[in-house]
């Protein structure tokens, strides 16, 4: 018998001992349960503004986590052996409470909390939400990376324990979303609720020949826009990566002028990686 996965829209049907299309989430014993609970790929203290985060906190570190898996399948994904792995990419075992203890003990060396990160952190949702309460508890902030690729139900359930979001918002146009395997709708939804509940800024990678127009940026920023002009949007440069190899970096020329479009709308755009 089959069980669905309803955390995020793919909605997997998986029979028993059957993985999900992100890796991470499988069925076993009638059960959807997360396969890389306690499981993680990476483990660093990082600047805030590598989430990348320029209004919250600046100047500060945090304890960045990442495991593996993800729901979407971008081609130019920059950390693809992580993302796109299985369980047999884990390097070590870190529980909630250790994750938690290991945040408060680098606290004298600057750090403020936790950051879910590297891969897509919502396919370890379990793991996020757990480790999140101890942090809270410890005093520390929260912050989550994330392509908000998510159903409503779970993400309004975890976003009281977030302080800050970054999502990817990866261009503005469904076919665009379809070559990555996601769902541009369900991502705008995510915007909105976190934009309501916590600290949100938004980042999209500008990738020549599929979301570099000035009209898709306009749009985009146009809509952000409608749900608060004064949400930070990070307007990045594309490296070759992964499966696009055979593309050329961004022009640094077309990442400001989309900037400089999107500040026709936002109060806060940021450029990166030029």
């Amino acid at each position: 018998m089959k069980v669905s996965c309803d955390l995020c829209f793919h909605r997997c049907a998986l029979a028993e001992g059957q993985t999900g299309l992100c890796r991470a989430r499988a069925n076993r014993g009638g059960e959807i349960v997360p396969l890389n609970y306690g499981r993680l790929t990476a483990l660093a203290l990082d600047p805030i503004e590598k989430k990348p985060l320029r209004r919250f906190h600046p100047g500060s570190l945090i304890l960045s986590a990442g495991s593996f898996g993800c729901n979407l399948r971008c081609p130019f994904c920059q950390n693809a052996e992580i993302a796109a792995a299985g369980p047999e990419s884990f390097t070590r075992d870190c529980s909630p409470e250790q994750l938690a203890q290991t945040a408060l003990e680098l606290r004298s060396r600057g750090n403020i909390g936790v950051a879910y990160t590297y891969n897509e952190p919502l396919v370890g949702y379990e793991y996020v939400r757990d480790c999140a309460r101890l942090v809270h508890q410890a005093g520390m902030v929260n912050v989550l990376v994330t392509n908000g690729t998510i159903q409503p139900g779970p993400w309004e359930a975890l976003l009281p324990l977030l302080d800050a979001v970054n999502i990817d918002l990866k261009g503005f146009t469904q076919g665009w979303y379809n070559i990555l395997g996601g769902d541009l709708a369900t991502v705008q939804r995510s915007i909105s609720m976190a934009a309501r509940a916590c600290h949100l800024e938004v980042t999209t990678l500008v990738v020549p020949g599929e979301n570099d127009t000035v009209q898709e940026m306009d749009a985009l920023a146009r809509w952000l826009a409608s749900v608060s002009p004064d949400i930070p949007l990070h307007v990045s440069r594309f490296f070759p990566r992964h499966k696009m190899q055979d593309k050329s970096p961004t022009p640094v020329d077309t990442v400001y002028r989309l900037a400089d479009t999107a500040r026709q709308h936002l109060h806060w755009v940021y450029t990166g990686n030029c």
